[in-house]
């Protein structure tokens, strides 16, 4: 990747703060900064800025960021802020094969900080979510049993599973073949409840008594740490 966009995408996260998905809109914002100095903006950088790089080099250069273990915890959790917010756009989540990104993605779901694997199970539920392609493509790449494993993982955070469910909701919604694999995963994990099967991606009802009983689940079976 062009390093001066690299540079551009870590000078961003430095001087970016991370959104908090559960925090109170309605909350009053924090008064503004005054703002550093950006002597740390070479002439390269600017060129690159005012260029723009395009939506695909941002999301490549996010994750890149990633999969650095250089790259502090805190500046992880705004590049996937950033590559949350670019995959909401239907052309940019279904770009993620284009660009080779869904293997990355979906590998972060094991990451060992459970804060990431908690955002990569939101990414991968705003990348589907009525997106047919891309549901298409999650199903190729093997992540609902991935999900499904995270949701019924006693052992795992409440957040990260909540986010998985999330995920799994957003990937089985209007998409039969998902809906079969999620419904053989559960049995498989345990999940003796999802024996009632619902034999119709398009029954947003039945659906969602089937989210809300992994809801419900993880709520009474999670690590609360």
């Amino acid at each position: 990747m062009d390093k001066n966009l690299t540079n551009l995408l870590k000078w961003g996260i430095e001087h970016s703060t991370v959104s908090n998905p559960s925090a109170d809109p309605s909350a009053p914002s924090p008064p503004p900064s005054q703002p550093a100095p950006r002597s740390d903006l070479n002439p390269e950088i600017l060129s690159a800025l005012m260029g723009g790089p395009s939506d695909a080099d941002l999301m490549k250069a996010a994750m890149e960021v990633l999969h650095d273990p250089t790259t502090t915890l805190e500046n992880k959790l705004i590049a996937f802020d950033n590559f949350e917010q670019l995959i909401e756009s239907l052309d940019n989540a279904n770009n993620l094969s284009n660009l080779s990104l869904w293997t990355p993605l979906l590998a972060l779901l094991s990451h060992s900080e459970p804060e990431i694997r908690k955002y990569a199970a939101w990414c991968v539920g705003t990348a589907v979510q009525n997106n047919i392609k891309s549901q298409e493509r999650l199903l190729a790449m093997g992540g609902l049993p991935r999900l499904v494993k995270m949701i019924l993982a006693e052992d795992e955070q409440e957040g990260v599973r909540r986010k998985a469910v999330y995920a799994l909701s957003s990937a089985v919604r209007n998409y039969q073949p998902a809906l079969d694999v999620c419904h053989e995963e559960l049995v498989k994990g345990g999940h003796h409840e999802a024996e009632q099967k619902v034999g119709d991606a398009t029954d947003m009802d039945g659906v969602d008594r089937v989210m809300e009983g992994l809801k419900e689940r993880v709520k009474k079976t999670s690590n609360k740490a």
